[in-house]
């Protein structure tokens, strides 16, 4: 259980440093989300538990994938923003990932890669 506790703590830091960095620097906290801190993270914690290397390697992959039908939402977010206002803006954004997942989904299938 403590080890359980000691990897929330450390993977919520991660998130609170982010937002700390973002309110001082957008650059610099653009810059430190956009690290795959967390899959870094999620990588390290599969191998302390001992998962397999194909686990893991499995993991690094699917996270490849997944990451790329998310990159329209970093576009439209500053467009719909002051449009839309923050609320709603993030709404459309969700749907976007949403929509852009499932269609990116459908395309690699199409290469023997399965998202879903």
């Amino acid at each position: 259980m403590a080890w359980l506790i000691t990897k929330y703590l450390i993977t919520a830091a991660v998130v609170v440093l982010v937002s700390e960095m973002a309110k001082r620097s957008d650059k610099l906290g653009g810059l430190v989300a956009a690290l795959p801190m967390v899959t870094v993270l999620a990588l390290i914690w599969l191998h302390v538990d001992n998962q397999s290397q194909e686990k893991i390697s499995n993991h690094a992959w699917y996270t490849f994938w997944y990451v790329i039908p998310t990159l329209p939402m970093f576009l439209a977010f500053p467009l719909l923003l002051p449009r839309l206002g923050f609320w709603p803006t993030l709404g459309a954004c969700v749907v976007l990932t949403m929509v852009s997942f499932g269609l990116f989904a459908l395309v690699v299938r199409r290469f023997g890669i399965e998202l879903l």
